[in-house]
């Protein structure tokens, strides 16, 4: 099923974009695939109505991502900060895509919530807040990149989607939803990509650029993770990861390095639960990852100052690497019967 949308506010904003419109297009930190692709391909949409934009990022994105078209263009806060002010001063639309929270800006934040101009939230995180004009979201889609597709089917504009555009949001959706394998891809997603390939868009390309280029410290980075800092506590179906500071200097880690290293631990025989662990910038950063029913987002959003989905959620702490993961562990007993279903 296609999500729902209000079809007032559709109305409501077909009629703001039918004038040309400053708009800025913003995501949350640390943009993945799903935040950079949707973000460029609604702007690729947007240029192609006649609208002046421009993507803004809170921090950097990971270099496996900037084969996607315009990427280049892409302003990001912490190298020019005074660059980004300028854009949300002077933007009369701005378009807040795969965060629910402005919290998941971070440094970015201040100069968000301040701008003046009307505001757009397109999102599949749960419990979005109220904090802009326009708000689309829903947690059942897989992808932010596949509400985006929806959303410019719902402004009639599918035909201005080019093979380049739809090769940003087949990124998204494939990242999003671990290659098709997570139970939010649905039928109606499969007829999304197969519209995104019908542009001439090359999927294969996309896998490759994706997966297929990893640096040699990166890979490097990843053996030492699963030799050296795995720990498996089969007794509560849990395994998680440390990545420290040394390690991160010893490997030239670069963003994007830590991607999917948690996944593998689920594909440990009978773990229901995942965690990583890494120190980044000043705090504790925590990816967690679930099976089943075992609900990660209540768990990070209860002890870890985070939040997301069922099966995917993050979390932070301004403990130690060290005590963070003490404060993990003790937790796990109080887990048991849940990680034991």
């Amino acid at each position: 099923m296609k999500p729902v949308f209000d079809q007032n506010k559709i109305a409501e904003l077909k009629q703001l974009i039918s004038s040309k419109q400053e708009i800025v297009i913003t995501t949350h930190h640390k943009p993945d695939g799903d935040a950079l692709g949707s973000s460029l391909g609604l702007a690729a949409y947007f240029k192609a109505i006649g609208h002046s934009v421009h993507v803004v990022v809170p921090s950097e994105f990971p270099d496996f991502l900037s084969w996607m078209k315009d990427s280049d263009l892409v302003t990001d806060f912490l190298r020019d900060s005074a660059k980004a002010k300028e854009l949300f001063k002077k933007a009369t639309f701005i378009c807040c895509l795969d965060f629910n929270d402005p919290r998941r800006v971070e440094a970015l934040h201040d100069t968000l919530v301040n701008a003046t101009g009307i505001k757009l939230m397109l999102d599949h995180h749960l419990d979005p807040k109220d904090f802009c004009h326009f708000t689309f979201s829903d947690a059942k889609v897989g992808s932010t990149c596949e509400l985006v597709y929806h959303l410019i089917d719902a402004l009639n504009g599918t035909q201005l989607i080019d093979k380049d555009s739809a090769a940003c949001l087949y990124a998204g959706i494939m990242t999003d939803t671990g290659s098709f394998r997570f139970n939010s891809v649905t039928p109606t997603t499969h007829r999304v990509i197969a519209a995104l390939l019908e542009t001439g868009m090359r999927n294969d390309y996309v896998h490759e650029a994706i997966y297929d280029t990893s640096s040699e410290s990166r890979l490097r980075f990843l053996g030492n993770s699963l030799l050296n800092q795995m720990t498996v506590k089969p007794e509560f179906h849990t395994v998680f990861f440390e990545a420290t500071k040394e390690d991160m200097q010893k490997f030239k880690h670069q963003s994007g390095d830590l991607e999917g290293i948690v996944n593998y631990g689920l594909s440990i025989k009978g773990m229901k639960m995942a965690a990583l662990f890494s120190e980044r910038d000043g705090i504790v950063k925590i990816s967690f990852r679930s099976k089943g029913d075992f609900s990660v987002k209540a768990l990070a959003e209860k002890h870890f100052e985070g939040g997301g989905h069922k099966n995917a959620a993050g979390g932070r702490s301004s403990l130690s690497l060290k005590d963070t993961v003490a404060k993990f562990v003790a937790l796990l007993p109080s887990y048991l019967e849940e990680l034991s279903k």
